[in-house]
Protein backbone atom coordinates (compact mmCIF):
# COMPACT_ATOMS: atom_id res chain seq x y z
CA UNK A 1 0.00 0.00 0.00
CA UNK A 2 1.69 3.10 -1.03
CA UNK A 3 1.80 6.10 1.10
CA UNK A 4 -1.41 8.25 0.18
CA UNK A 5 -3.33 5.07 0.67
CA UNK A 6 -2.21 4.53 4.29
CA UNK A 7 -2.83 8.13 5.39
CA UNK A 8 -6.62 7.28 3.80
CA UNK A 9 -6.41 4.59 6.13
CA UNK A 10 -5.16 5.66 9.30
CA UNK A 11 -7.24 8.75 8.74
CA UNK A 12 -4.93 10.38 11.61
CA UNK A 13 -1.73 12.60 10.80
CA UNK A 14 -0.02 13.76 14.43
CA UNK A 15 2.28 16.45 14.27
CA UNK A 16 5.53 16.72 16.54
CA UNK A 17 6.82 20.20 16.81
CA UNK A 18 9.20 21.51 19.06
CA UNK A 19 10.24 18.01 20.54
CA UNK A 20 14.57 17.09 20.51
CA UNK A 21 16.36 14.26 19.51
CA UNK A 22 15.52 10.62 21.57
CA UNK A 23 12.22 12.72 22.62
CA UNK A 24 10.49 12.28 18.97
CA UNK A 25 11.14 8.48 19.18
CA UNK A 26 10.20 8.01 22.29
CA UNK A 27 6.88 10.22 21.00
CA UNK A 28 6.98 7.92 18.00
CA UNK A 29 6.37 4.74 20.40
CA UNK A 30 3.77 6.39 22.33
CA UNK A 31 1.38 7.39 19.25
CA UNK A 32 2.29 3.79 17.94
CA UNK A 33 1.26 2.05 20.77
CA UNK A 34 -2.26 4.41 20.66
CA UNK A 35 -2.92 3.51 17.31
CA UNK A 36 -1.83 6.10 15.24
CA UNK A 37 1.26 5.47 12.49
CA UNK A 38 1.15 8.57 10.47
CA UNK A 39 3.67 10.92 11.89
CA UNK A 40 5.33 14.25 10.69
CA UNK A 41 8.38 15.92 11.95
CA UNK A 42 8.61 19.98 11.66
CA UNK A 43 11.46 21.25 9.68
CA UNK A 44 12.12 23.46 11.74
CA UNK A 45 13.12 20.57 14.40
CA UNK A 46 16.48 20.35 15.15
CA UNK A 47 18.60 17.71 12.84
CA UNK A 48 15.54 16.60 11.52
CA UNK A 49 16.82 14.91 8.87
CA UNK A 50 18.75 12.62 11.24
CA UNK A 51 15.74 12.40 13.43
CA UNK A 52 13.79 11.19 9.92
CA UNK A 53 15.79 8.75 9.46
CA UNK A 54 15.76 7.17 12.87
CA UNK A 55 12.17 7.01 13.16
CA UNK A 56 12.20 5.01 10.20
CA UNK A 57 14.84 3.06 11.19
CA UNK A 58 13.36 1.97 14.76
CA UNK A 59 10.00 1.42 13.56
CA UNK A 60 9.65 0.01 9.87
CA UNK A 61 6.42 -0.32 8.47
CA UNK A 62 4.65 0.35 11.49
CA UNK A 63 5.48 4.19 10.63
CA UNK A 64 4.97 6.73 8.12
CA UNK A 65 6.92 9.85 8.84
CA UNK A 66 7.44 12.72 6.88
CA UNK A 67 8.47 16.46 6.95
CA UNK A 68 6.20 19.40 7.69
CA UNK A 69 6.06 23.28 7.28
CA UNK A 70 8.25 22.35 4.33
CA UNK A 71 8.56 26.26 2.63
CA UNK A 72 10.46 25.40 -0.07
CA UNK A 73 11.79 22.98 -2.82
CA UNK A 74 15.45 22.75 -0.95
CA UNK A 75 14.41 21.96 2.05
CA UNK A 76 11.68 19.43 0.35
CA UNK A 77 14.53 17.44 -0.89
CA UNK A 78 16.36 17.13 2.34
CA UNK A 79 13.88 15.74 3.80
CA UNK A 80 13.25 13.53 0.91
CA UNK A 81 16.32 12.15 0.72
CA UNK A 82 16.17 11.28 4.82
CA UNK A 83 13.37 8.88 3.66
CA UNK A 84 10.53 11.46 4.40
CA UNK A 85 7.47 9.60 2.63
CA UNK A 86 5.46 12.97 2.54
CA UNK A 87 5.91 16.71 2.73
CA UNK A 88 3.52 19.09 4.44
CA UNK A 89 3.45 22.63 3.45
CA UNK A 90 1.49 25.72 5.41
CA UNK A 91 1.20 27.45 2.28
CA UNK A 92 1.14 26.60 -1.79
CA UNK A 93 4.57 26.93 -2.88
CA UNK A 94 4.21 25.14 -6.60
CA UNK A 95 7.89 24.47 -6.50
CA UNK A 96 8.17 22.64 -3.26
CA UNK A 97 4.87 20.66 -4.63
CA UNK A 98 7.14 20.12 -8.32
CA UNK A 99 10.10 19.12 -6.35
CA UNK A 100 8.45 16.86 -4.32
CA UNK A 101 6.61 14.96 -6.97
CA UNK A 102 9.61 14.60 -8.90
CA UNK A 103 10.86 12.27 -6.52
CA UNK A 104 7.63 10.21 -6.53
CA UNK A 105 6.43 11.65 -2.36
CA UNK A 106 3.29 12.38 -1.39
CA UNK A 107 2.76 15.95 -1.76
CA UNK A 108 0.18 17.95 1.38
CA UNK A 109 0.44 21.65 1.02
CA UNK A 110 -1.57 24.20 3.08
CA UNK A 111 -4.26 26.62 1.45
CA UNK A 112 -7.29 27.98 2.58
CA UNK A 113 -9.31 29.26 0.02
CA UNK A 114 -10.86 27.46 -3.10
CA UNK A 115 -8.32 29.09 -5.13
CA UNK A 116 -5.62 27.89 -3.47
CA UNK A 117 -6.78 24.54 -2.78
CA UNK A 118 -7.23 24.35 -6.79
CA UNK A 119 -4.09 25.99 -7.68
CA UNK A 120 -2.28 23.17 -5.34
CA UNK A 121 -4.08 20.39 -6.38
CA UNK A 122 -3.79 21.43 -10.44
CA UNK A 123 0.26 21.84 -10.00
CA UNK A 124 0.12 18.25 -8.59
CA UNK A 125 -0.75 18.12 -4.73
CA UNK A 126 -2.00 14.74 -4.05
CA UNK A 127 -3.75 15.67 -0.43
CA UNK A 128 -4.40 19.37 0.15
CA UNK A 129 -3.66 20.61 4.27
CA UNK A 130 -6.84 23.04 5.01
CA UNK A 131 -4.85 25.60 7.26
CA UNK A 132 -5.95 26.82 9.72
CA UNK A 133 -9.01 24.73 9.41
CA UNK A 134 -9.79 26.10 13.31
CA UNK A 135 -10.58 29.49 11.37
CA UNK A 136 -13.05 27.80 9.38
CA UNK A 137 -14.46 24.89 11.32
CA UNK A 138 -16.00 21.66 9.99
CA UNK A 139 -18.56 23.14 7.71
CA UNK A 140 -16.13 24.39 5.44
CA UNK A 141 -14.81 21.26 4.18
CA UNK A 142 -18.39 20.52 3.11
CA UNK A 143 -18.33 23.97 1.80
CA UNK A 144 -15.17 23.24 -0.47
CA UNK A 145 -16.33 20.30 -1.70
CA UNK A 146 -19.34 21.73 -3.53
CA UNK A 147 -17.66 22.85 -6.02
CA UNK A 148 -14.14 20.94 -5.85
CA UNK A 149 -15.82 17.33 -4.95
CA UNK A 150 -12.84 15.60 -6.62
CA UNK A 151 -10.10 17.29 -4.49
CA UNK A 152 -9.38 15.26 -1.28
CA UNK A 153 -8.92 17.68 1.90
CA UNK A 154 -7.14 17.16 5.25
CA UNK A 155 -8.18 19.68 8.02
CA UNK A 156 -5.49 20.82 9.97
CA UNK A 157 -5.16 23.41 12.84
CA UNK A 158 -7.13 23.62 15.88
CA UNK A 159 -8.67 19.90 15.62
CA UNK A 160 -9.20 18.26 18.69
CA UNK A 161 -11.69 15.15 20.42
CA UNK A 162 -14.69 17.69 19.88
CA UNK A 163 -14.31 18.33 16.20
CA UNK A 164 -12.88 15.49 14.48
CA UNK A 165 -15.64 13.05 13.77
CA UNK A 166 -17.80 16.10 12.04
CA UNK A 167 -14.35 17.06 10.01
CA UNK A 168 -14.60 13.35 8.47
CA UNK A 169 -18.52 13.79 8.83
CA UNK A 170 -18.03 16.69 6.36
CA UNK A 171 -16.16 14.98 4.36
CA UNK A 172 -12.03 15.11 5.21
CA UNK A 173 -10.59 11.89 4.18
CA UNK A 174 -7.56 12.55 6.63
CA UNK A 175 -6.93 15.02 9.65
CA UNK A 176 -3.78 16.75 11.12
CA UNK A 177 -3.45 16.47 15.03
CA UNK A 178 -0.87 19.41 17.06
CA UNK A 179 -0.77 20.34 20.43
CA UNK A 180 -3.95 18.55 21.01
CA UNK A 181 -2.51 15.38 20.43
CA UNK A 182 0.90 16.37 20.90
CA UNK A 183 1.72 19.02 23.16
CA UNK A 184 5.04 19.28 23.89
CA UNK A 185 5.62 22.11 25.95
CA UNK A 186 4.66 19.90 28.97
CA UNK A 187 7.97 18.17 28.39
CA UNK A 188 8.27 14.18 27.76
CA UNK A 189 8.26 11.85 30.61
CA UNK A 190 6.45 8.45 31.37
CA UNK A 191 3.15 10.55 32.34
CA UNK A 192 2.39 12.77 29.16
CA UNK A 193 3.81 9.93 27.31
CA UNK A 194 1.24 7.68 28.42
CA UNK A 195 -0.73 10.73 28.13
CA UNK A 196 -0.05 10.73 24.11
CA UNK A 197 -0.79 7.05 23.61
CA UNK A 198 -4.44 7.63 25.63
CA UNK A 199 -5.02 10.52 23.78
CA UNK A 200 -4.16 8.82 20.74
CA UNK A 201 -6.36 5.88 21.63
CA UNK A 202 -9.58 8.38 22.08
CA UNK A 203 -8.89 10.15 18.52
CA UNK A 204 -8.61 6.83 16.76
CA UNK A 205 -12.14 5.62 19.05
CA UNK A 206 -14.04 8.50 18.16
CA UNK A 207 -13.04 7.93 13.92
CA UNK A 208 -13.71 3.93 14.30
CA UNK A 209 -16.54 3.93 12.71
CA UNK A 210 -16.15 6.68 9.97
CA UNK A 211 -16.61 5.25 6.64
CA UNK A 212 -13.68 5.71 4.47
CA UNK A 213 -13.84 8.48 2.27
Amino acid sequence: MDTFQRIKEHKLVAVIRGAKGDDVLSIAGALNEGGIHILEITADTPEVETLIRRVNEEFGDEMVVGAGTVLDPETARAAIMAGASFIFSPTVNVETIRMTKRYGVVSIPGALTPTEVLTAYENGADLIKIFPAGTVGPGYIKDIHGPLPHIPLMPTGSVDLNNVREYFEKGAVAAGLGSALVNTKRGVNPETLKEITDKARQFTDAIKDVEQQ
